[in-house]
């Protein structure tokens, strides 16, 4: 069977985008981490809505969700060390619970979280999908090498 994941080593890199969106995301809540960046927007909407301009904005959010989503997919889709052909199936098990799980909790989150709560649920929404794959399909591993 053709699998499409990517080399063992980009799951190093994606442990470093993800720390590093971590920490940043910490410092970002805790101690007001900011820094802003001249950028070209497509669409700004704040008090107006402008097309295809450049703006001076905070970047640092940017930033973050870009090493969180990155990280998480490399680590989500790269091989393990030592790839068995039966973790595929492990893999797309673990995928279909992580989209039942994810899919609930926003079902949830329509029906009872509003205002900027919801905002902030959806922004978290990008990241807990791979997060809810990973716990899925390592405990999955886990729980198929303790049967051999």
């Amino acid at each position: 069977m053709k699998t499409f994941l990517l080399p063992y080593p980009y799951k190093f890199a994606g442990i470093i985008l993800a720390a590093s969106g971590i920490i940043m995301a910490i410092l970002y809540l805790w101690f007001d981490f900011r820094f802003s960046l001249p950028v070209f927007a497509i669409l700004s909407w704040f008090l107006e809505m402008r097309w295809f301009v450049i703006l001076k904005t905070n970047f640092s959010d940017e930033l973050i969700m870009l090493s969180l989503l990155s990280g998480f997919f490399l680590i989500a889709f790269s091989k393990e060390k030592f790839e068995r052909k039966q973790w595929m199936v492990l893999r797309y098990k673990a995928l279909f619970k992580a989209l039942a799980v994810n899919s609930f909790f926003l079902f949830l989150s329509v029906i009872f979280i509003f205002g900027t709560a919801f905002i902030f649920i959806l922004v978290v929404n990008l990241i807990s999908i791979f997060i809810f794959y990973l716990i899925f399909f390592y405990s999955l591993k886990r729980k198929a090498l303790r049967i051999h």
